[in-house]
């Protein structure tokens, strides 16, 4: 009987079939108890001492330190899209499949990357605050109409913001640096210079720079508005706050952070002027759990089972 040690304590948290999938292929199943993400050494811990043949991981990093604590190792899961935590190479050069499961979340990310847009640029969070305190202020913003969208990353979750946004008669440029420019993509500085909002749906570069750095987001107009939903390292958290403070840009809309969570002290978008932070949940829907949870349980399954994965990223 094989082990699955299951990280992430959003698995399964609004459907039984992803536990059950495993249930029904002989896989047993442990959680850690630790908070979620684990630090290197809690997953290596763990890992060793389960004699885990499957992780099924949210945000932990899977070094290739870690994976030296687990020999008996088969598969690692990435219960969403994104392996930026999981060293690759590692687990190739040690015979580990690595999984994920893309388009799951895609209108879940979508959806809340334009209530982040709508909520920033009306100024949602400070009326609510105001009306709960007996107050009745007066918070004005732009209409999205006619407004330019600018989405740097045009995959799936990109191309769902971009029929979004379309659907607010707004005007959509978009810059991926893994696709040719042409009809709908410009280059980077072409769409700075003109969107009145940036949105970011793309991976960590490799050489862990971000792509609104310091000068990016000074190259903004006056007035603009930046919303991630991505990876916390694609801006420039520091600039982005100062800018912010200092009125050049008029709002922001965060999910994601370099560290998370960001803590009370730990980011200066925490005390930054005109900022919607929710806690990476960009993918926290009923329907976007249940489907994460059953591709990579059933890619698990495959795996442990000797056949190829559905859905391999290698």
């Amino acid at each position: 009987m094989s082990t699955a040690l299951i990280t992430t304590p959003s698995f399964g948290q609004h459907s039984r079939r992803p536990w059950e999938t495993l249930a029904r292929a002989g896989v047993t199943t442990h959680v850690p108890p630790y908070a979620h993400p684990l630090t290197g050494e809690q997953l290596a811990e763990q890992l060793r001492d389960t004699g885990a043949r499957a992780l099924i991981t949210g945000l932990d990093p899977v070094t290739a330190r870690v994976l030296d604590a687990a020999p008996r190792l088969r598969v690692i899961a990435k219960h969403g899209v994104g392996t930026d935590n999981i060293d690759l190479a590692a687990a190739r050069g040690r015979g580990i499949r690595v999984v994920n499961a893309p388009g799951t979340n895609t209108g879940a990310v979508a959806d809340l990357t334009f209530a982040l847009l709508l909520a920033t640029v009306r100024q949602i969070v400070p009326g609510h605050t105001s009306v709960t305190s007996g107050g009745w202020g007066r918070y004005f913003g732009p209409e999205l109409a006619g407004r330019t969208l600018g989405i740097i990353g045009y995959g799936r979750i990109g191309q769902a913001v971009a029929r979004r946004a379309r659907g607010f008669d707004m005007r959509v440029l978009a810059y991926d640096p893994y696709l040719p420019t042409g009809e709908a993509l410009i280059d980077l500085p072409g769409l700075l210079a003109a969107a009145d909002i940036v949105t970011l749906h793309l991976p960590m570069p490799a050489d862990g720079h971000p792509v609104l750095d310091r000068a990016a987001l000074t190259a903004l107009r006056p007035g603009a508005y930046v919303i991630n939903t991505a990876r916390g390292g694609l801006i420039d958290e520091t600039a982005l706050a100062e800018l912010l403070h200092s009125g050049h840009l008029a709002g922001a809309g965060l999910d994601v952070y370099t560290t998370e969570p960001p803590g009370p002290a730990g980011n200066p978008l925490v005390t930054a002027p005109n900022t919607v932070l929710t806690p990476h949940c960009g993918a926290f829907s009923h329907q976007a759990n249940e489907a994460m949870g059953t591709t990579v349980a059933a890619d698990v399954v495959r795996v442990l089972r000797g056949e190829d994965p559905a859905h391999p990223v290698h």
